[in-house]
């Protein structure tokens, strides 16, 4: 084929197998063999036509013999006759139907084969319709839910989540560095240095003398499918995968004053702007000027803020959300660092439904240097995971007992990631959650339950003695799934009172609690960790997006649980209650 597909449309492929394998009510360990492959080729840090052409498809975690055959087939020709076949026996507009919040494959099913309905459109007009409410186990509630979740599909915004955003730009920018060898510094700008959740168009920013043949090597590289704008300073493109991307080139000199202005905010800007003024100075993307005209060049971006009598204030904070008072009253924080962070308190391994053993967890995570980790698979409702029974659970703890015997440096600790059932109970007594070393609760399913009755779940686990961490507190999955209906600010003044702790979970889709909940929770004296939830040792290096997110709360290494050496967090254990 003339050009591979990229890993984001790989992975969307393969998603759109397991769509339509659920649909069909396929066994839910090969749709969940489709999803997680989909999730690693998404997170590869090359693209996969590189492991393809280098025959390494099979060291890819989740890809085995017959997943490589198709991958195979389709890098070769352009196409996988599976997945053809497969949409012979779903039409496309049924399986397009699983993007809305509120429709499941059971549901999905469920209209096509009693209805007809085989659009989204069609399933809106069945919905005001009344039509919907016809078929078993439907009402009229269910309907406006169903046409809500349309509504929010209609209206999504076009933002892309950073976890998409953030490869592609790094990419271009190594793409950019082989090709030129003139080129002084180079720097993501925008709301992705800032590390927003969601991203628009990318920002990147060269140093270089000269910048023509920066802008012909960026028109040139292998991701680009379309030059918008060509210019001397300016050049836009989109990539394979639709996302613009601007690329600016300033002469080293005016380098700090260009990255400190297309950084942003623009709320930050506008008061930085201000602030100049006030000191018979204005400010711009090339230079700082005085009232007579003379321009202050600033190669770096600390000396401009040190020219508007500011400590250099981090990009993470540049949001006009008190930052700039506190950097004039020297209490900007110091915020952690991925650096600061001792272990992992959020793992998953083969005994549910991880991609590797617990030994091999344990070995990447020691390769981290990080000096523990916490195992903690699901439990037994969350069916779809393979959930721990609790005598598989108590085989397991064996199992971690007996590797901890191995390593002087570094300890497996025994958790659990335990259901909060949709009466807000618990899937273990408290007698099992007594016995194990950390327990983390999370929310699963019933996600669209209403307010109270999704926030009295919450609550439920936060006020139960056993449990250390509430997980992933909103349910969102960016640009895929809308947050709860959680109360979250009643949960976390719960929290600060029972001293459970909050999790930021890092995974790029997910990033939950959000910076201001973090923040909040700051205020409030309820203690943080971050996780990556890692289902295999490559999602260890997804925690930059986490730390990021806390850095944007404000977060500072006092806060985080995780950056406590092993000793005090046993003993934090021991005091909530469930340390063995």
């Amino acid at each position: 084929m003339d050009q591979a597909p990229s890993n984001k449309q790989v992975a969307a492929l393969l998603r759109r197998i397991a769509g339509i394998l659920d649909i069909q009510g396929e066994n839910r360990f090969k749709v969940m063999a489709y999803r997680r492959a989909a999730d690693n080729i998404e997170a590869l840090p090359r693209d996969l036509a590189d492991y393809w052409r280098e025959g390494r498809l099979r060291e890819i975690p989740g890809i085995g013999e017959a997943l490589s055959e198709k991958l195979d087939e389709l890098l070769r020709t352009g196409r996988m006759s599976y997945l053809e076949e497969l949409e012979q026996q779903v039409p496309p507009g049924v399986v397009e139907m699983l993007e809305i919040p509120e429709v499941g494959p059971k549901t999905a099913r469920l209209v096509w084969e009693r209805l007809g309905i085989t659009s989204i459109e069609q399933l809106r007009e069945a919905a005001e319709t009344g039509r919907l409410r016809q078929l078993p186990g439907m009402g009229a509630k269910t309907e406006q839910r169903i046409l809500a979740g349309i509504q929010a599909l209609t209206h999504r915004s076009q933002r892309i989540p950073i976890g998409e955003a953030r490869p592609v730009a790094l990419a271009l920018l190594s793409g950019l560095r082989a090709s030129v060898s003139s080129l002084v510094k180079t720097a993501v700008a925008g709301s992705l240095r800032r590390w927003r959740e969601t991203i628009g168009d990318v920002d990147l920013l060269v140093a270089a003398e000269d910048p023509e043949p920066v802008m012909e090597a960026f028109t040139r590289l292998p991701d680009v499918a379309e030059v918008i704008l060509r210019g001397s300073t300016k050049t836009s493109i989109r990539t394979r995968d639709g996302l613009q991307v601007d690329l600016r080139v300033v002469p080293p000199e005016r380098w700090g004053t260009a990255l400190q202005y297309f950084t942003g905010s623009q709320a930050h800007n506008i008061a930085l702007r201000e602030r100049a003024l006030k000191r018979g100075l204005s400010l711009s993307e090339y230079a700082l000027k005085r009232e007579d005209g003379k321009e202050i060049l600033c190669a770096e971006e600390e000396e401009v803020y040190a020219a508007l009598e500011l400590p250099w204030i981090p990009p993470e904070l540049r949001e006009n959300r008190g930052e700039i008072e506190a950097a004039e009253e020297g209490r900007l924080p110091r915020l952690i660092e991925v650096s600061d962070l001792e272990g992992e308190l959020h793992a998953h391994s083969t005994w549910s439904d991880g991609t590797a053993t617990i030994e091999e967890m344990a070995e990447a995570a020691r390769a981290r240097g990080y000096r523990y980790l916490v195992i903690t698979d699901h439990s037994e409702s969350l069916g779809v995971t393979g959930g721990l029974t609790v005598e598989r659970l108590r085989e397991q703890r064996a199992e971690i007992e007996r590797l901890n015997k191995r390593w002087s440096d570094f300890r497996l600790l025994h958790g659990i990631e335990v259901e909060i059932r949709a009466d807000g109970t618990l899937d273990y007594p408290d007698e099992v959650l007594a016995e194990l070393d950390c327990v983390v609760a999370s929310i699963h399913t019933g996600l669209r339950q209403d307010r109270e009755q999704i926030t009295a779940r919450a609550l439920a686990a936060v006020r139960n003695p056993h449990v250390d961490i509430l997980g992933h507190p909103s349910g969102r999955l960016l640009g895929r799934r809308e947050e709860s209906a959680v109360d979250l600010e009643v949960v976390l003044q719960t929290a600060a009172e029972t001293g459970v702790a909050m999790e930021i979970n890092a995974h790029p889709s997910r990033l939950d609690l959000d910076d201001v909940h973090v923040r909040r929770a700051i205020e409030l004296g309820v203690p943080l960790v971050i996780n990556c939830d890692a289902h295999s040792p490559a999602d260890f290096d997804l925690i930059e997006y986490g730390v990021a997110t806390a850095r944007r709360g404000w977060a500072a290494p006092e806060h985080v649980l995780n950056a406590l050496p092993l000793e005090r967090l046993e003993e934090w254990l021991r005091r909530r209650g469930s340390g063995g």
